[in-house]
């Protein structure tokens, strides 16, 4: 196990002896007050409880089920905003990104570069990441995809560190395909990749996702429950996750990308004081 530092935001700290670290706000960008909305009032839980706060939200949803589905304000727009987000509310931003080109772009606005499952394994694309974000003393989050075993992330720590020595990684639980449009999270997974020496985070949005099994699209988006993501938490948690990866919405119904998986802003609160008590019960 061990620790990454965003040595530009006050040492905020992630791993092992850290407070439980915070990785949350909007699955989607949908426009600069919604962000600002969730941004403040996720800061200001955090602040009360005494952990550190990154911003979350996707400039471009680029593995929607369906063309007709909403992105978001793509890559110069969506970046504009995360950059007011960061300058307003003083805090650290995470975001992902779907091509090497990209690299450069996000990795000079986002603190912290995420990769998403499906493209863990892109060669190209872990190295432009790899190397931009360790330029800018950033940390690269790199989900787990759906389809290879904890064990097997060994090889995109290496292929990233061969790209860029002093680079600092995260790796990120997000369930496991079972079967057709289920996922399950083994939680034994957490500790296998801390063995690799990083620290891991739980994705538990989209740990509950149905994929491509949405009942009120038949099928053209994907589908969630909701009602599972604290349940998935509080389990990493207690398996000895070092942070959290949680997606809200002052109306979850009327979000514009995976509603059935995002939690209430409201809930928020609730949420992360009970994450907290458990991954100090955990630690002690």
């Amino acid at each position: 196990m061990s620790v990454v530092t965003l040595k530009h935001w006050n040492d905020l700290s992630i791993g092992t002896g850290q407070p439980l670290a915070v990785i949350a706000g909007i699955n989607v960008l949908e426009n600069l007050e919604l962000a600002l909305k969730v941004g403040t009032e996720l800061k200001a839980i955090c602040a009360d409880l005494g952990l550190p706060y990154v911003f979350k939200a996707s400039f471009d949803k680029a593995n929607r089920s369906s063309i007709h589905s909403y992105r978001g304000p793509g890559l110069e727009a969506g970046l504009a905003i995360l950059a007011e987000v960061k300058k307003a509310l003083d805090v650290p931003i995470a975001t992902d990104l779907h091509e090497p080109a990209q690299a450069e772009p996000v990795a000079a606005v986002a603190d912290i570069v995420q990769i998403p499952a499906f493209l863990c394994r892109q060669t190209d694309l872990i190295v432009a990441t790899a190397r931009a974000t360790a330029a800018r003393g950033g940390i690269m989050h790199v989900k787990k995809a759906q389809f290879i075993a904890p064990w097997d992330c060994k090889n995109i720590i290496t292929k990233a560190r061969e790209a860029a020595p002093d680079l600092q990684v995260v790796l990120c639980e997000r369930g496991s395909s079972f079967g057709y449009n289920n996922l399950v999270v083994d939680m034994l997974a957490i500790g296998e990749m801390q063995r690799l020496g990083v620290p891991v985070t739980i994705d538990a949005t989209h740990a509950v996702q149905l994929p491509g099994a949405d009942p009120r699209t038949a099928g053209a988006s994907t589908g969630g429950r909701r009602e599972g993501v604290p349940i998935i938490a509080k389990a990493a948690i207690a398996s000895g996750a070092d942070g959290v990866f949680l997606e809200f919405h002052p109306e979850p119904d009327k979000a514009l990308c995976d509603a059935p998986s995002c939690l209430a802003l409201d809930d928020a609160r609730g949420l992360l004081t009970t994450l907290k008590a458990l991954h100090a019960a955990v630690r002690a």
